[in-house]
């Protein structure tokens, strides 16, 4: 029983000597169980992040557009055909700028737009809010300012460079290029662009055959 006790002692002490008492601030970092040495290449490999820096390119940014007249792909399955649309999958026009309006293999209709809100309140609604006045629940937490919709910069960009930002990501937003297929990154936008018409809407706009649904004489 003795050897026992001596053995629980040791480990006490053994785990206070590594761990240190609760509450105790520590000025080393703490011990690596699996060092480098060990492992070589294995645990810290040299990586770059998604719009990270980098010393290599001389703009001094770890992203890289496509090279020239590349083709973007499709990754389905089935085996689909090249996506060789630049308005539906780049949202580019035919002059290469960015596209002013939606790719014209789409049919903007009442469902589309019953979509793109699907998806807004699934993927967007947490940072840009219901609205779309950058009120989301993540400002509430602290987690930083996401700009507003309704202000005249997004207001006058092109749908084509929406596009592009959901896909590619800017700032502190990721890519939804993973989550949200192209035709439902166009209907976001088709949502967005009737949420910035409904904050500067009056009564004018309402059709005459709409107006009594509404109680407007």
């Amino acid at each position: 029983m003795r050897y026992a006790y001596l053995t629980l002692a040791f480990v006490v002490v053994l785990t206070v000597s590594i761990l240190g008492f609760h509450g105790r601030t520590f000025t080393k970092p703490p011990r690596d169980v699996f060092p480098e040495w060990a492992f070589p290449g294995m645990k810290y490999q040299p990586k770059y992040k998604s719009q990270g820096p980098s010393k290599f390119f001389a703009d001094g940014m770890a992203d890289r557009d496509p090279p020239a007249h590349v083709v973007a792909s499709s990754y389905g399955p089935e085996g689909q055909p090249l996506r060789d649309d630049d308005e539906l999958y780049r949202g580019k026009g035919p002059d290469g700028q960015w596209l002013r309006g939606f790719p014209r293999a789409l049919t903007i209709n009442k469902a589309f737009i019953e979509r793109g809100r699907n998806r807004f309140n699934i993927y967007c609604r947490p940072c840009h809010g219901t609205l779309g006045d950058g009120m989301g629940v993540t400002k509430y937490l602290g987690m930083g300012a996401t700009p507003s919709y309704q202000i005249d910069r997004i207001r006058q960009m092109p749908e084509g460079e929406i596009f592009n930002t959901i896909t590619q990501g800017k700032g502190n937003m990721q890519t939804y290029a993973d989550k949200l297929t192209p035709e439902d990154r166009w209907a976001v936008i088709a949502y967005v662009r009737a949420l910035q018409r409904a904050e500067n809407g009056r009564i004018g706009d309402v059709p005459a055959s709409h107006k009594s649904e509404l109680g407007i004489k």
